[in-house]
């Protein structure tokens, strides 16, 4: 199965046959993802104390940046003038922008929603801010994004069920105006666009939503509105529902989820790309994983660990450093001590994601998933993982 455009193609080449795993291969116009994929954020042009090259390093393919922040800060003239975002930030490989829409739920208490767009409180100094379906087509084309998310309307929970169609109704109409806007300006010979399907977790509205996903002329089609409270149970549900309406031959993105279990449990369900904070955002706060489970490097049996954190990790943190010392960095407040373990995570997932491709590609995805799941032991929580 093949999708492609001039400026984006994916391709499906592999299916698990006892799951809904499946092995693609995306290409942009700066370069391929193997899929399942997981992207790294840079809200602002910056995975968090790491250079472009270190993120590479872990395995990262491509990287997420955020239209909202970027629209404040450094804005559209600047990045233009600075040859694309790209260029500015000095990452070559794909970037994928996220459309500002996620930004109507973290920073509600600043939106106000009405059908031509959203008016945004900017959080840095107040000033008001418009951001519609077009306009935010025509920043992420304007900066060079090599994948553009539609604008979608995102209600948090717990919502009443009027609120969450209103939202889920409004997504789909933006999504047709984004649709034009991205033809209007030529997207198709410079990128790909991606439609959003929500719905909260309502069944019914969920798959109603991913069905105008699928009949719209878009290349990739994303799940937001997941993992921002509900249990993990529910999260596996909903996807489900959509997994099953959405095309088969268009890139499946499930937004802001990175724990690793979660990147097992939606490749079982169908899903191509995954971005999230977490692992950056735990990495600097001393939350570190392992083949067993998340671990903090903080707590004093750490101390005398003079041996990496996990013996088979090749990344920096572990090829040369011991637990020891990451202990030591952390209780010094060192910044040293937040890169490596930025690293070390990102690095983590890169493996997951890399396990779960040479599994897919041995035709043994289910005995791979068992196995993981054997040994790691996942945070009791629900999934709460998309932040501002």
């Amino acid at each position: 199965m093949e999708v492609t455009s001039p400026a984006f193609a994916f391709t499906v080449f592999g299916h698990d046959l006892a799951t809904g795993a499946r092995r693609g291969r995306m290409t942009t116009v700066h370069g391929v993802v193997e899929t399942p994929a997981f992207m790294p954020v840079g809200t602002q042009a910056s995975i968090k104390t790491l250079l472009p090259q270190e993120v590479r390093g872990t395995g990262a393919q491509i990287i997420l940046a955020n239209t909202y922040h970027l629209m404040l800060r450094p804005g559209l003239d600047t990045l233009v003038a600075a040859g694309g975002l790209h260029r500015f930030m000095g990452w070559n490989g794909p970037i994928l922008t996220d459309s500002g829409g996620f930004q109507i739920f973290s920073l509600a208490g600043n939106a106000r929603v009405r059908e031509t767009g959203v008016t945004f409180r900017s959080h840095i100094d107040g000033s008001p801010w418009e951001l519609g379906p077009e306009a935010s087509i025509s920043l992420q084309l304007g900066w060079g994004s090599d994948i553009v998310m539609a604008l979608d309307h995102l209600v948090g929970l717990p919502a009443d069920s009027a609120s969450v169609r209103d939202a889920t109704d409004r997504t789909d109409r933006w999504l047709n105006r984004c649709v034009t806007a991205f033809n209007e300006l030529g997207g198709q010979e410079r990128a790909a666009l991606f439609g959003i399907c929500q719905g909260g977790m309502d069944g019914k509205l969920r798959r109603y939503s991913a069905q105008a996903v699928a009949d719209t002329n878009v290349n990739g089609c994303a799940i937001g509105g997941l993992s921002v409270g509900e249990p993990k149970p529910v999260m596996a549900e909903m996807l489900e529902i959509v997994t099953a309406v959405l095309p088969r031959d268009k890139p499946r993105y499930l937004m802001g989820v990175g724990s690793p279990e979660d990147l097992w449990m939606g490749v079982a369900r169908g899903v191509d790309m995954f971005d999230c904070v977490l692992p950056t955002r735990l990495a600097r706060n001393g939350a570190l994983f392992t083949p067993e489970g998340r671990v903090s490097i903080k707590q004093r049996r750490f101390a005398n660990l003079h041996g990496p954190l996990d013996p088979d990790c090749d990344c920096v943190a572990c090829d040369q450093f011991t637990a020891a010392y990451l202990h030591h960095l952390f209780r010094a407040k060192e910044i040293l001590g937040l890169r490596l373990a930025s690293i070390h995570n990102l690095r983590f997932l890169a493996r997951q994601v890399e396990d779960i491709r040479r599994s897919l590609d041995r035709n043994a995805f289910a005995p791979a998933h068992a196995a993981f799941l054997e040994r790691y032991r996942p945070v009791a929580a629900a999934a709460t993982e998309e932040t501002v």
